[in-house]
This record gives structure tokens, C-alpha cells and sequence, in this order.
């Protein structure tokens, strides 16, 4: 690789202590994100949220304290949390590539109301069927409804009040990104089970069983498609209807030992189950007829097959070729956008340090200039000034990925500390060898787990290569 010097191997536990400096930004220079402006409060600890989840000393899990601790979210009641800006910044990526997945299968964007009608509720059996999980309220006319949880209920009624529906117009697939809310009677492991969360939900309509099939398949590539775009070591299994209905289910499931499903996987890949679908224990396969092995997952995905459940009820119907009425086969999807965040940091990242999904990490890049007083300061900042300059001229689409961190009263070690907290995949140092000629940086790969020594040359090199969404 052009200016590449030498690289190696990070040694297990990054080796290296602390970081962080002066006064970046002055006129005539490209505005550059400094991390001493950045709202980030870190090292909040997993147990201060006790009082809201659980009992004292109760175990958190890994992505719930490292995301804690890195200043990404901060507790604000039972289940319920503030989406810090680096977290937001994650979740508005993770949403562009599921909107760009949704819409290559035809998906159209939508947003529904997050009060639902009780009477809706009622007409589905789902208002008493969903038992205390909904959380209910009465506006002061007395009218009952709830803070929907999901919304069959709702995009049906929607199409169903169109009355000239066409058989020309299918299919339809809706879906939205939007707030849901579950009252969970014991919220835990921050994200991963929380009582107010982002989904994204598909309900798509069709004119036949054999095409509301067909797009049950589409929509479940795409899902392929977008876990494999993350990195994500997913599983789809057989999975049961619960109190969504149909007659097939499928779940998206990431591999963890925190996970709350059981899974039994054919060694093979010929089978794949939520132990909850099974009625009775399995132990091999009954394709292969090799032994099932077990373990647990992290739902992150649920496709259903609804056929007519929730179309009969609202009369949601399209006029046939032959201008007739006919119900609409349908089908719903969802995907938990915050769950998928805390999920990937659950899978991904060491016990200390947070690991993204390079596409959806909140910032692909940090600059690192050298401590205040030390002999590299002067000639350190001014060209890492330039490297900075001259990477987002070269490559603008980071531009607004990239963040310099400025607290230079802190040793490069702390400020490198801090950004294995966050994740930056990459990080650049103007370390003892900026003085050389060429001047030389230290690039930390992160997910790659490498350090890299590099001219300016050879470090837009290496980052022309990063894809942000």
C-alpha cells in the first residue's frame, strides 16, 4: 500500500493508558468537529441505573455498560432512556441503510399515529389478547386508546379506508421507523429490553396468497441483506405467531450468551427454531437428521405471513381483475432499530471497548494531536491540522465523519482510551514519528484490530476505502 511503513498486530487488551487538547478551529481553517464540544458525559456505571432497572448488584450486560460508560445513552426512568448524540448520530445511519433496503423491495415510508384507538384494538381481540403489555390511557372525552406497541391495526384501517383500492395498485408495502411502547414488567439490559424503543415496521397487502408469500420471501432477503452489509453473525429461525397472528413466522436472531430466546440450529444450516415453536423437545434435524445444538440469541428481526387476520376484520379490500371485491393477503416486518444498536455492541465489542458495525459507527474517524508541552506539539498539530484538511478535501463524504480531539492537557493515551469507549473505527496519532521526513502517523484500524504507521498519502489511501451511508 502507497505510504504504508509497518504494521502489527494489537496486542490483546490495546496496551496503551489515557488521552486528549488547544485551540482548533481558527479563521481562515475548514470547521472542524472538536471533541471538547462533542455532548458525551462518559463513565456513568452500569449500577447507577439501579434504582430504575432491576435490583442492586443485579447483572448488566456488556453492550448496557459499555454504552453507559461511553456516553451513548443515559437512564431516565424504568426501560426508558435519552438517546445521547453519538447514539442518534448510529441510529440516523442504521435507519438509511434499512430506508435503502426497504425501498429497493418497494417499500414506501410512512409515519402513524403512536396513539392508537382502543376501539381498533377491540375490533382486532388484541385489546384484552395483549393483557397488561399495553400501556392505556383515557383523553378527557373519555376516550379510551393506547400507545401502540405495533400497528396492524392501524395501517389497516388506513387502507382499508380506500375505497377504489385496485389490484393494479399492489402490491403495497408501508413501513415506518418510529417510538413504540411496551409496558415490560421487568425492563433489563438497557436496549435490549426496554419500554420505549425504535422499529421499523413493514405491512405490505396483496392480491393473493401466492404473491403475499413471494413478498414474504423478498422482504426476508433484504433482511439477509442488511445484516450481512453490518457484519452481523445473524440466524433466521422458525418462530411462533404469538399475539401478532398468522400462520408462518420467522425471527432474525444474533448469537448471544445475554440473549433471552433459546435456539436450536442444525450444525448443517437445514434447520433452524425458537425452541418456543416446538411442541416437545428436538434434538436432531429432520432434514439431515444431525444433532440440534443449542443456544441463545438476541432477537433483532420478526417476519409474520397474516393472510386475512387483520384485512377481514377492516374490511380492507382491493377490486379484483374482474371488479370484484377481494380482501388483501397481508404480511408485516419489523426490525428493532435500538435494539440492532445495543445488539451489535453486544456481539462485537471486547469487555472494555465498544465495537460498531463500521457502517453505522457515529464517527468513522479521530485525530489525535500530541500533548500540550511536549517537544511534537508545534510541528504535530500544524500538520495534523493539514492531514485533517487535506483528507476531507480528498475524501468529503467524511467530512462530517471525522472528529479532532482537541483536549491536549491530556496524554495521547487517555484521548486513545476515550475513543476505544466510542468506537471510532480509525484513529490517527501525531505520535513521536511526526517529526520524521516524511512525517509518519499512527493509525489505530480498530476493527481490524491493527496499528498502522502512514504518511499522509498513505492514510487517504487507506480511508478512500470507508463506505458511510
Amino acid at each position: 500500500m502507497k505510504g504504508l511503513l509497518r504494521r502489527w498486530r494489537l496486542p490483546a487488551g490495546n496496551g496503551r493508558p489515557y488521552g486528549c487538547g488547544p485551540r482548533y478551529g481558527a479563521p481562515g481553517r475548514a470547521k472542524r468537529l472538536l471533541v471538547s464540544q462533542l455532548f458525551q458525559p462518559f463513565n456513568l456505571q452500569a449500577g447507577d441505573e439501579a434504582g430504575w432497572e432491576g435490583r442492586a448488584g443485579e447483572p448488566a450486560c456488556r453492550s448496557q455498560k459499555l454504552m453507559l460508560q461511553g456516553g451513548l445513552v443515559y437512564p431516565s426512568g424504568p426501560g426508558c432512556y435519552y438517546y445521547l448524540p453519538p447514539a442518534v448520530r448510529a441510529m440516523e445511519k442504521l435507519v438509511k441503510v434499512v430506508d435503502g433496503e426497504m425501498q429497493a423491495v418497494g417499500g414506501q415510508k410512512l409515519n402513524m399515529p403512536s396513539l392508537s384507538s382502543a376501539e381498533l384494538w377491540r375490533a382486532s381481540g388484541r385489546w384484552d389478547g395483549m393483557g397488561p403489555e399495553l400501556f392505556r390511557l383515557v383523553d378527557r372525552h373519555h376516550k379510551a386508546y393506547c400507545l401502540a406497541p405495533t400497528h396492524e391495526e392501524a395501517v389497516t384501517e388506513l387502507v382499508a379506508a380506500q375505497s377504489n383500492l385496485s389490484y393494479k395498485q399492489l402490491p403495497l408495502r408501508l413501513y415506518q421507523v418510529t417510538r413504540k411502547f411496551r409496558d415490560e414488567p421487568k425492563p433489563r439490559f438497557g436496549l435490549l429490553r426496554s419500554r420505549e424503543f425504535y422499529m421499523k415496521d413493514m405491512y405490505t397487502f396483496d392480491a393473493s396468497e401466492e404473491a403475499a408469500r413471494q413478498t414474504y420471501d423478498l422482504v426476508c432477503d433484504a433482511y439477509r441483506s442488511l445484516f450481512d452489509r453490518l457484519g452481523l453473525p445473524f440466524v433466521k429461525v422458525q418462530a411462533a405467531t404469538g399475539s401478532i397472528g398468522g400462520t408462518v413466522s420467522h425471527e432474525f436472531q444474533l448469537p448471544a450468551d445475554v440473549g433471552e430466546d433459546r435456539l436450536l440450529l442444525c450444525p448443517d444450516g437445514h434447520f433452524a427454531a425458537n425452541v418456543e415453536t416446538l411442541n416437545g423437545e428436538r434434538t436432531s434435524c429432520p432434514t439431515c437428521g444431525e444433532k440440534l445444538t443449542q443456544t441463545k440469541g438476541i432477537e433483532v428481526g420478526h417476519t409474520f405471513y397474516l393472510g386475512t387476520k387483520y384485512s377481514s376484520v377492516s374490511n380492507a379490500v382491493f377490486y379484483s381483475p374482474k371488479n370484484k371485491r377481494q380482501l388483501a393477503e397481508m404480511g408485516c416486518y419489523g426490525l428493532g432499530i435500538t435494539r440492532i444498536l445495543a445488539a451489535s455492541i453486544e456481539v462485537l465489542s471486547t469487555e472494555d471497548n465498544i465495537r460498531w458495525p463500521s457502517l453505522i459507527a457515529p464517527y468513522q474517524l479521530c485525530f489525535i494531536p500530541p500533548k500540550r508541552g511536549s517537544k511534537e506539539e508545534e510541528q504535530g498539530v500544524t500538520l495534523l491540522e493539514r492531514v485533517y484538511d487535506d483528507l476531507t478535501e480528498a475524501l468529503p463524504h467524511l467530512a462530517s465523519d471525522s472528529v479532532l480531539d482537541d483536549r491536549t492537557q491530556l496524554t495521547i493515551g487517555k484521548r486513545l482510551k476515550d475513543a476505544n469507549k466510542l468506537g471510532y473505527p480509525y484513529v490517527v496519532i501525531a505520535g513521536k514519528r511526526v517529526c520524521e521526513d516524511p512525517p509518519v502517523f499512527e493509525v489505530w484500524n480498530q476493527n481490524a484490530g491493527e496499528v498502522l504507521f502512514l504518511t499522509k498519502e498513505g492514510i487517504i489511501e487507506l480511508l478512500s476505502k470507508v463506505q458511510v451511508p
